[in-house]
């Protein structure tokens, strides 16, 4: 093919650029150092048999976990059971992540115990368990959510709203409103006493399991719900249900 040849063809790069763009514009709430081009376009495409592999090299990515602990760092929160408050962390901020990437790569981090608390219930006498990680595993947590939160995004209902990136109350709202107008009439309520607390493990992993297949990505999950719980002075490991108040929960 001449020069002369390839001049006149035309520019397939611009046409995928302003469909990078597109795609990107889409996607726009996600974790860029997680999500690049190339695997956003995955993502709407579809990977092949519906599984992810090799996930947790992008966990411990340093660019990531930075990008989660500014995420910590503005959500504040209360120290865990480490006693090490947000403000001490940031103080060795490259020391600290540096470690803590290091250990999710070579296999040797551990989760430390949650600390629980018990928080008015609104609406309600009763009150309902807070669990508080310790910074490091905010962090850790906060990285994890980066990975995995699109990809389970992507199949989610259109008319859910809760925990979702860019929705809200508002947005259910809006729904309610455009039903009504439509002459919609009836709502159903309906609760799940202790929901959270109920979840069973097995069953849970293995729906993550249907779209996430890197073991060790698993296996950290599976390190979250298994998390010690402390509480004055006793503690305990659960047997089911999520750890309310930790990042990866909903």
């Amino acid at each position: 093919m001449t020069d002369r040849t390839r001049e006149d063809q035309p520019a397939a790069v611009l046409r995928e650029t302003k469909q990078a763009g597109e795609i990107r514009a889409r996607w726009a709430w996600v974790e860029p150092s997680v999500w690049t081009e190339r695997m956003l376009t995955a993502l709407e495409a579809g990977v092949k048999g519906g599984k992810w592999f090799s996930l947790m090299d992008k966990v411990y990515a340093l660019a990531n976990l930075r990008a989660a602990f500014a995420e910590v760092r503005a959500n504040a929160g209360a120290a865990g059971v480490d006693h090490q408050t947000v403000e001490m962390f940031e103080r060795h901020l490259e020391e600290n992540l540096g470690k803590l990437s290091q250990s999710l790569e070579d296999g040797s981090y551990r989760p430390q115990a949650v600390r629980r608390v018990w928080i008015p219930k609104p609406g309600s006498v009763e009150k309902r368990p807070l669990g508080i990680p310790t910074v490091r595993d905010r962090v850790v947590q906060a990285a994890l959510r980066h990975v995995l939160e699109p990809i389970f995004e992507r199949d989610f209902a259109e008319q859910s709203y809760g925990f979702r990136p860019n929705r809200g109350c508002k947005d259910a709202l809006g729904r309610v409103d455009q039903l009504l107008k439509g002459g919609y009439t009836w709502v159903v309520d309906a609760d799940l006493k202790s929901y959270f607390d109920t979840i069973p493990h097995d069953q849970l992993l293995e729906r993550v399991r249907e779209k996430v297949s890197d073991g060790r990505v698993l296996e950290l999950l599976r390190a979250y719900l298994t998390q010690k719980v402390l509480e004055t002075t006793k503690s305990w490991t659960p047997e089911g249900g999520t750890p309310q108040g930790a990042v990866m929960t909903p």
